[in-house]
Protein backbone atom coordinates (compact mmCIF):
# COMPACT_ATOMS: atom_id res chain seq x y z
CA UNK A 1 0.00 0.00 0.00
CA UNK A 2 0.97 3.37 -1.12
CA UNK A 3 1.84 6.39 1.52
CA UNK A 4 0.37 9.24 1.26
CA UNK A 5 3.85 10.97 0.32
CA UNK A 6 4.48 8.24 -2.24
CA UNK A 7 0.89 9.15 -3.84
CA UNK A 8 1.62 12.74 -3.68
CA UNK A 9 4.69 12.15 -5.18
CA UNK A 10 3.33 10.19 -8.44
CA UNK A 11 0.63 12.55 -8.85
CA UNK A 12 3.28 15.63 -8.72
CA UNK A 13 5.92 14.01 -11.44
CA UNK A 14 2.82 12.63 -13.84
CA UNK A 15 1.29 16.26 -13.58
CA UNK A 16 5.13 17.74 -13.93
CA UNK A 17 5.70 15.83 -16.87
CA UNK A 18 2.43 16.49 -18.55
CA UNK A 19 2.78 19.83 -18.19
CA UNK A 20 6.38 19.97 -19.66
CA UNK A 21 5.31 17.96 -22.45
CA UNK A 22 2.27 20.23 -22.97
CA UNK A 23 4.69 23.45 -22.51
CA UNK A 24 7.04 21.87 -25.56
CA UNK A 25 4.15 20.34 -28.03
CA UNK A 26 1.58 23.37 -27.59
CA UNK A 27 1.79 25.47 -30.33
CA UNK A 28 0.09 28.58 -28.52
CA UNK A 29 2.47 30.26 -26.22
CA UNK A 30 -0.52 31.82 -23.76
CA UNK A 31 -1.29 28.16 -22.97
CA UNK A 32 2.10 26.95 -23.14
CA UNK A 33 3.35 29.99 -20.29
CA UNK A 34 0.44 28.57 -17.99
CA UNK A 35 1.19 24.81 -18.11
CA UNK A 36 4.79 26.48 -17.42
CA UNK A 37 3.40 27.96 -14.46
CA UNK A 38 1.87 24.40 -13.67
CA UNK A 39 5.16 23.04 -14.02
CA UNK A 40 6.47 25.79 -11.17
CA UNK A 41 3.89 24.80 -8.83
CA UNK A 42 4.47 21.15 -9.39
CA UNK A 43 8.37 21.96 -8.26
CA UNK A 44 6.99 23.48 -5.25
CA UNK A 45 5.21 20.58 -4.41
CA UNK A 46 8.86 18.45 -4.97
CA UNK A 47 10.19 20.73 -2.62
CA UNK A 48 7.74 20.00 0.23
CA UNK A 49 8.04 16.28 -0.11
CA UNK A 50 11.47 17.31 0.51
CA UNK A 51 11.19 19.04 3.81
CA UNK A 52 11.97 22.38 2.12
CA UNK A 53 9.42 24.52 2.65
CA UNK A 54 11.21 27.48 2.39
CA UNK A 55 11.96 26.80 -1.09
CA UNK A 56 8.61 25.57 -2.13
CA UNK A 57 7.79 29.32 -0.75
CA UNK A 58 10.65 31.06 -3.10
CA UNK A 59 9.78 28.87 -6.15
CA UNK A 60 6.14 29.98 -5.89
CA UNK A 61 6.62 33.44 -5.31
CA UNK A 62 9.55 33.82 -7.71
CA UNK A 63 8.54 31.22 -10.64
CA UNK A 64 5.14 31.44 -9.91
CA UNK A 65 4.54 34.93 -9.32
CA UNK A 66 7.18 36.75 -11.12
CA UNK A 67 8.45 34.71 -13.39
CA UNK A 68 5.34 32.98 -15.09
CA UNK A 69 2.99 36.44 -14.98
CA UNK A 70 6.37 38.24 -16.63
CA UNK A 71 6.16 35.45 -19.37
CA UNK A 72 2.18 35.83 -19.57
CA UNK A 73 2.65 40.04 -19.75
CA UNK A 74 5.06 39.39 -22.57
CA UNK A 75 2.84 37.32 -24.82
CA UNK A 76 -0.28 39.46 -23.64
CA UNK A 77 2.35 42.48 -25.61
CA UNK A 78 3.07 40.66 -28.52
CA UNK A 79 0.61 40.21 -31.99
CA UNK A 80 -0.24 37.34 -33.37
CA UNK A 81 0.37 34.82 -30.22
CA UNK A 82 -2.03 32.18 -32.13
CA UNK A 83 0.38 31.81 -35.25
CA UNK A 84 3.26 30.41 -32.18
CA UNK A 85 7.13 29.94 -33.92
CA UNK A 86 7.79 28.54 -37.18
CA UNK A 87 10.13 25.89 -37.58
CA UNK A 88 13.98 27.38 -38.15
CA UNK A 89 17.52 25.61 -38.22
CA UNK A 90 17.70 25.45 -34.90
CA UNK A 91 15.98 22.02 -34.54
CA UNK A 92 18.80 19.45 -34.32
CA UNK A 93 20.65 21.80 -31.52
CA UNK A 94 17.61 21.86 -29.62
CA UNK A 95 16.96 18.44 -29.81
CA UNK A 96 20.35 17.38 -29.31
CA UNK A 97 21.75 19.71 -26.27
CA UNK A 98 18.39 17.94 -23.62
CA UNK A 99 19.15 14.87 -25.12
CA UNK A 100 22.96 15.24 -23.46
CA UNK A 101 21.40 17.12 -20.73
CA UNK A 102 19.60 13.88 -20.27
CA UNK A 103 22.18 11.42 -20.68
CA UNK A 104 24.38 13.51 -18.06
CA UNK A 105 21.58 13.04 -15.57
CA UNK A 106 20.82 9.52 -16.28
CA UNK A 107 24.90 8.61 -15.48
CA UNK A 108 25.10 11.07 -12.38
CA UNK A 109 21.82 9.43 -11.04
CA UNK A 110 22.75 5.78 -11.89
CA UNK A 111 26.33 6.45 -10.42
CA UNK A 112 25.20 8.12 -7.39
CA UNK A 113 25.13 5.88 -3.99
CA UNK A 114 21.36 6.78 -3.19
CA UNK A 115 21.83 4.71 0.56
CA UNK A 116 19.79 6.42 2.89
CA UNK A 117 20.99 9.17 5.94
CA UNK A 118 22.14 6.89 8.67
CA UNK A 119 19.90 6.72 11.69
CA UNK A 120 22.33 8.53 13.87
CA UNK A 121 22.72 11.45 10.94
CA UNK A 122 18.62 12.00 11.01
CA UNK A 123 18.82 14.08 14.06
CA UNK A 124 21.47 15.97 12.69
CA UNK A 125 19.56 16.45 9.53
CA UNK A 126 16.79 17.47 10.72
CA UNK A 127 18.21 20.05 12.85
CA UNK A 128 20.15 21.99 10.14
CA UNK A 129 17.06 21.76 8.22
CA UNK A 130 15.24 23.89 11.15
CA UNK A 131 17.87 26.57 11.28
CA UNK A 132 16.55 27.79 7.66
CA UNK A 133 14.01 29.35 10.02
CA UNK A 134 15.43 29.45 13.42
CA UNK A 135 18.80 30.20 15.89
CA UNK A 136 19.55 27.20 17.71
CA UNK A 137 21.07 27.70 20.27
CA UNK A 138 24.32 25.37 21.84
CA UNK A 139 22.06 22.82 23.54
CA UNK A 140 19.81 22.30 20.61
CA UNK A 141 22.77 21.63 18.55
CA UNK A 142 24.88 19.25 20.94
CA UNK A 143 21.71 17.32 21.85
CA UNK A 144 21.30 17.06 18.05
CA UNK A 145 25.13 15.50 17.58
CA UNK A 146 27.25 18.13 16.31
CA UNK A 147 30.08 17.49 19.02
CA UNK A 148 32.66 19.88 17.87
CA UNK A 149 32.34 23.93 18.17
CA UNK A 150 33.41 23.40 13.72
CA UNK A 151 30.12 21.78 13.21
CA UNK A 152 28.10 23.45 15.58
CA UNK A 153 29.03 26.76 13.86
CA UNK A 154 28.94 25.20 10.06
CA UNK A 155 25.41 24.09 11.33
CA UNK A 156 24.79 27.93 12.12
CA UNK A 157 25.88 29.62 8.73
CA UNK A 158 24.35 26.35 6.71
CA UNK A 159 20.68 28.03 6.70
CA UNK A 160 19.46 29.22 3.43
CA UNK A 161 17.09 31.56 4.45
CA UNK A 162 20.25 33.12 6.94
CA UNK A 163 22.23 33.45 3.69
CA UNK A 164 19.67 34.71 1.53
CA UNK A 165 18.97 37.25 3.84
CA UNK A 166 22.43 37.59 5.23
CA UNK A 167 25.60 37.57 3.11
CA UNK A 168 23.67 37.14 -0.54
CA UNK A 169 21.22 39.80 -0.21
CA UNK A 170 22.76 41.84 -2.68
CA UNK A 171 22.60 39.04 -5.06
CA UNK A 172 19.29 38.37 -4.12
CA UNK A 173 18.21 41.23 -4.88
CA UNK A 174 20.07 42.21 -7.89
CA UNK A 175 17.67 39.10 -9.65
CA UNK A 176 14.88 41.17 -8.67
CA UNK A 177 16.01 44.60 -10.41
CA UNK A 178 16.90 42.43 -13.52
CA UNK A 179 13.83 41.32 -13.31
CA UNK A 180 12.54 44.77 -13.44
CA UNK A 181 14.71 46.10 -16.06
CA UNK A 182 13.34 43.00 -17.65
CA UNK A 183 9.65 43.90 -17.76
CA UNK A 184 10.49 47.82 -18.32
CA UNK A 185 12.40 46.51 -21.64
CA UNK A 186 9.24 44.29 -22.70
CA UNK A 187 7.01 46.76 -22.39
CA UNK A 188 9.12 49.80 -24.27
CA UNK A 189 9.59 47.06 -27.17
CA UNK A 190 6.03 46.16 -27.60
CA UNK A 191 4.91 49.99 -27.00
CA UNK A 192 7.99 50.89 -30.04
CA UNK A 193 6.04 48.12 -32.28
CA UNK A 194 2.46 49.03 -31.57
CA UNK A 195 2.93 52.90 -32.26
Amino acid sequence: MLAIQDLAFWVLSVVAIVAALGVVLVRDLFRAALLLAVVFIAVAGFFVLLSAEFLAVVQVLIYVGAISVLFIFGIMLTRNVREGNLPNHLQIPAVLFPALLLVGMVIAAVATDWRPIPEAATDMVELAQTQSVTVLTEGALESGGFDSSQAREEARQSGLADLLIGRYVLPFEAVSLLLLAALIGGLALARSRGS
